[in-house]
C-alpha cells in the first residue's frame, strides 16, 4: 500500500503541532509542581526552608505565584484544545473523500485550531512578561 505525500505530511506536521503542544502545556502544568524560589535563588518545596526574612518574602511572592499558576494552567488548556481541533481537522481532511464541502470544513478547522494555537503561545509570552515586569522579579515556573 502506497502513502500518499500529502498523508506523509499532515503526519509530521500533526506530530509537530502536538510536540508544540505539549511543550507549551507542560510549562503551564510545570508551575504547580510545588516549587518555589528562595529570594537567594534556590529552588524549595516550601517557604520554611528558605531561611530567615522570609516572612516578608511570603506575603509578596504568594499573589505572584497564585495569578501566574492559574493563568498558565488556563492557557495551557486553551493550547491543548487548539492542539486537538487541529488534530480534528486532520483527521476531517483525510476522511474527507475529497468531497469539496468536507474538504473546506476540514481545512478551515486546522485553520482555526492554528490560530487558536498563535494566539495561545503569544498569550503565554505576554502575560509571563507583564507578570515578569509588573513585579520586577522571576516567574516561578
Amino acid at each position: 500500500m502506497k502513502i500518499s505525500n500529502t498523508i506523509k505530511a499532515m503526519a509530521l506536521g500533526t506530530a509537530s503541532v502536538l510536540a508544540m503542544g505539549a511543550i507549551a502545556t507542560g510549562n503551564a502544568f510545570a508551575a504547580t509542581n510545588g516549587s518555589i524560589y528562595c529570594p537567594d535563588g534556590t529552588k524549595q518545596d516550601d517557604y520554611s526552608k528558605c531561611g530567615k526574612g522570609m516572612e516578608n518574602a511570603n506575603n509578596q511572592n504568594n499573589l505572584m505565584t497564585i495569578v501566574n499558576i492559574i493563568i498558565n494552567v488556563l492557557i495551557g488548556i486553551i493550547g491543548l484544545v487548539a492542539v486537538v481541533m487541529i488534530v480534528y481537522g486532520g483527521f476531517q481532511y483525510t476522511s474527507s473523500a475529497g468531497d469539496p464541502s468536507k474538504v473546506k470544513k476540514a481545512k478551515d478547522t486546522i485553520l482555526y485550531g492554528v490560530i487558536g494555537l498563535v494566539i495561545s503561545l503569544l498569550a503565554f509570552a505576554i502575560v509571563n512578561f507583564v507578570l515578569t515586569s509588573v513585579f520586577g522579579g522571576k516567574v516561578d515556573k
